[in-house]
């Protein structure tokens, strides 16, 4: 609401100063050419009023904002001084003149189509001198009509004012010059879709130079009294228009017919009425896409809106998310080739967008794609993320069901058959019911291992530290259990403990069956709101980057989930050292 608000604002303040100015030196009412001369010269400040309230990220609406004002200032001054008001007040009004040439001859191209400097550090240096230039031209003509008043006769610092004056102005205009063989470079060397944007650019900017031109020959003409009063009105009338409303009047047919910054204009409904459709900004499109994202909790289908945001952003035929591992998600109806491939930071996949539904991708389109990689990438992470603990449970529940059926359910199996027997032998061997008794003790510690395998009873009644102990105290290797007082008598969350202590359990396992280690040392310790966990040996390492983790793949996702992390350092004859660590309360 503030940019619209500060947009609106210039919009009315340049369009008033021109109405002002304008009409000031006028008879009321004026005929009617005047009023249509007045309408030519709002193009500026209604152009940049549309684009800064609508697209206030791009500087190219504040830059026809800045020149709509800067004439309507000059245009004040000089209806002003037609009044006879002072020249305090009218000549600072009338200079601002010299910015405007300075917007509408150099920055307004060089700047075309999205208010960037094109790349190079020659386009920033002509930018700068282009700056100093203006400045230059301002400040001489304000010294030349004796700003701020009093007699103008001649003087030194007069002279020097008109020499800043001279030399600024020439400056403009050789700037002027190469900002317009750059400006046709760029036409040349532009693609498909905007080639029409540039071409109206370059005609609207040669327009805008010949009425200049047209507008100098009337001034000096009409200083040397060899025009007639009608002749003089006309040709000046005529330059000031086409100066004033030809690159309007090109930026104007760029949107219209070429869509240009993405602005279509259309006639909607049975009425006749014109509708201006933009394209939503950068941050509508981010802000509705975050949205999506928290309140979509399966992976594919983030992925799914991931890519519908991107087909709708950049208005794609269709757009696809891809992922290393062969997910691909397309919204649209996806025909032919990708036209543009962005690969998503990390390498975590890519977004592959098809052709556009009307035109070619543009600059602002690639930009608006490179702001949506980071999202892009959180949401690839997390479906990541997801599959991967779904696929760890998965593994996991079957791990359990082969122990089951491998193990415990084969001795139940087995303990029924004996005790069928014993019925029907009416339990005489004594033997045989020792045989069972000794089964089912058997099945039962096979049970409580199993159990244990899913979440050890030492965990759930003692807390982390005990459970830790317990499973190092039945290593076969010298091993050392060290933790502060205070984080024994500890308790924290279920999943929290879990992780750890799988996180331990996992990596002395790797210690004892491949490292062949002969001293493992766990280390369990609690501050600044992190509970770590840090298990080394001394074996004989390996090199991680062509190793991996060794089994820790999953408790790393694990612990991923509650936003902690894991670590391994490691190399070839010095040991391994796995460092792991959650966020926890207090």
């Amino acid at each position: 609401m503030g940019t619209r608000l500060l947009a609106a604002l210039l919009a009315f303040a340049g369009a008033g100063a021109t109405v002002a100015g304008w009409f000031l030196p006028s008879p009321v009412p004026a005929a009617p050419d005047q009023y249509a001369s007045v309408a030519v010269c709002l193009g500026f400040s209604a152009l940049g009023w549309l684009l800064a309230s609508r697209r206030p990220e791009l500087r190219y609406g504040w830059l026809l904002l800045a020149a709509g004002l800067s004439f309507g200032l000059g245009t004040l001054g000089v209806g002003l001084a037609a009044q006879g008001a002072p020249a305090f007040l009218t000549h600072p009004l009338s200079s601002m003149f010299t910015v405007f040439y300075g917007l509408i001859l150099i920055f307004l191209p060089l700047l075309f189509p999205d208010g960037q400097v094109p790349p190079g550090r020659r386009w920033r240096i002509v930018a700068w001198i282009s700056g100093v230039a203006i400045a230059m031209h301002f400040a001489g003509t304000l010294g030349m009509i004796g700003f701020p008043g009093g007699a103008a006769e001649f003087s030194a610092s007069m002279l020097l004012a008109a020499v800043a004056s001279a030399l600024g102005q020439f400056v403009t205009w050789i700037m002027a010059l190469v900002v317009l063989g750059g400006l046709v470079s760029r036409w040349r060397r532009a693609e498909r879709g905007e080639r029409p944007q540039y071409a109206l650019m370059v005609g609207g900017f040669c327009a805008s130079l010949a009425g200049m031109t047209v507008l100098m020959i009337f001034v000096l003409q009409a200083q040397q009294a060899q025009l007639a009063p009608t002749q003089v009105h006309a040709l000046g009338a005529f330059g000031a228009l086409v100066m004033v409303g030809a690159l309007p009047a090109a930026i104007a047919v760029a949107v219209v017919r070429h869509r240009l910054l993405d602005i279509r204009v259309g006639v909607r409904g049975s009425r006749l009425h014109m509708v201006f459709d933009l394209r939503p900004t950068v941050d509508e499109v981010l802000s509705d896409l975050g949205t999506a994202l928290e309140v979509t909790t399966e992976p594919v289908e983030q992925l799914g809106r991931l890519a519908a945001a991107v087909r709708s952003g950049l208005e794609l035929t269709w757009a696809a998310v891809a992922l290393p591992d062969g997910t691909r998600v397309v919204s649209g109806r996806e025909e032919g080739p990708a036209v543009l491939e962005m690969p998503v930071r990390g390498g975590l996949g890519r977004i592959e967008c098809g052709p556009k539904v009307s035109g070619a991708l543009t600059r602002v389109d690639r930009r608006l794609l490179e702001s949506l990689a980071v999202p892009a990438g959180l949401a690839i992470q997390s479906a990541g993320l997801v599959a991967r603990l779904v696929n760890a449970q998965e593994a996991e529940r079957r791990r359990i069901e082969r122990n089951i059926h491998d193990g415990v359910q084969q001795q139940l199996v087995a303990l029924i058959a004996g005790l069928e027997l014993a019925r029907a032998t009416g339990g005489a061997d004594p033997g045989m019911l020792a045989d069972l008794r000794e089964q089912a003790r058997q099945t039962l510690t096979d049970l409580r291992e199993l159990a244990a395998g899913i979440h050890p009873s030492s965990l759930s009644q003692g807390g982390l530290v005990d459970a830790v102990e317990e499973r190092c105290s039945r290593l076969p290797v010298r091993t050392t259990v060290t933790t502060s007082p205070s984080l024994r008598t500890r308790r924290f969350a279920d999943q929290v403990e879990g992780a750890m202590y799988f996180t331990v359990s996992e990596s002395v396992a790797n210690a004892l069956k491949h490292a062949e280690a002969a001293h493992i040392d766990v280390h369990l310790d609690h501050h600044d709101g992190r509970l770590q966990a840090t298990v080394s040996d001394d074996g004989k390492g390996f090199d991680p980057a062509t190793t991996g983790r060794r089994g820790l793949a999953t408790l790393s996702d694990r612990l991923d989930a509650l936003g902690g992390g894991l670590t391994v350092y490691s190399g070839t004859g010095e040991g391994t050292r796995v460092n792991a660590w959650v966020p926890v309360d207090g």
